[in-house]
């Protein structure tokens, strides 16, 4: 779990009434093949509750620990990684939260639409191996060609290699570039995709609102800091006795709109009015 993250999981745990001595944090740096290490370590040390920051780290914990209650904070699509038997029914010892919105990819390119009302071209940079992302690329699709958006697909083929999505952005000459994050698209990489977009004087998009925090055009996604709050009540409910397998996992329900308005100046970009007013934060 990243440490802005457990921090705010920390703090809402002490308003619930915890003490930081009663919490162990163990953080694998982005190194994804030390999890499974980390995860028997926390099995050993027989915690009452696993809270993880991804799937890979859910992943890892399950693989561990048939019994210890893990709580997903959040997770991409945990029935079709089965993770859980159904939201409303996990039926194991895994519960918690997950990004997926049916509806989010279909929202970045609406704001895509807003922002640029002339666009016709969008190129989408995605990781074609996560099936979840899977999905989102599909839906993202189906929202473009209701809006009269013609899609280059830009995947990522190999874990950090951009240079082939970029290459393909490049020969598409998209009028604006959306970025499906997930662990290998993540904010380890950010500055990657800032700096081509910035060098292509693209105007781009991601489905959290860190990136525009990070130097990117515009954030838009689930409010991380929201549920980590809410996975704090989860392993509330669970010391006091509740059970994983009956505890609904849920969808996010807060969204956070973020506009880099120095990053707009660079390119040139006037954000109409209507789409500020709207945003949750503007940076200028």
């Amino acid at each position: 779990m990243g440490t802005c993250c457990f921090l705010i999981a920390l703090i809402h745990l002490r308003d619930l009434g915890y003490i930081e001595s009663q919490i162990v944090l163990r953080s694998a740096n982005d190194q994804s093949e030390r999890l499974p290490a980390l995860a028997a370590e926390l099995v050993r040390l027989k915690v009452d509750v696993i809270v993880t920051g991804g799937d890979s780290e859910v992943r890892a914990a399950k693989q561990a620990t048939s019994t210890i209650p893990i709580v997903m904070a959040p997770s991409g699509d945990p029935v079709r990684a089965g993770y859980v038997a159904s939201y409303a029914r996990p039926g194991g010892n895994v519960t918690g939260l997950t990004w997926m919105s049916p509806e989010l990819s279909a929202k970045l390119l609406q704001i895509v639409k807003d922002v640029l009302p002339h666009a016709s071209r969008v190129a989408i940079l995605w990781n074609s191996a996560n099936p979840v992302k899977v999905i989102d690329f599909e839906e993202a699709r189906r929202a473009a060609g209701v809006l009269a958006l013609k899609v280059s697909s830009a995947k990522l083929i190999a874990a950090g290699n951009l240079e082939s999505p970029f290459a393909v952005i490049k020969r598409a000459h998209p009028d604006a570039m959306v970025i499906l994050t997930d662990e290998r698209l993540s904010s380890a990489v950010y500055p990657q995709i800032i700096d081509f977009a910035a060098r292509q004087r693209l105007p781009s998009i991601l489905n959290e609102s860190s990136y525009a925090r990070a130097g990117g055009l515009i954030g838009y996604g689930p409010s991380g800091g929201e549920m980590w709050r809410r996975a704090a009540h989860y392993v509330d409910k669970i010391l006091k006795g509740a059970k994983p397998a009956d505890l609904p996992v849920e969808q996010p329900t807060k969204f956070e709109l973020v506009i880099n308005m120095k990053t707009a100046k660079a390119l040139g970009l006037t954000i109409p009015q209507s789409v500020l007013v709207r945003a949750d934060e503007v940076i200028q």
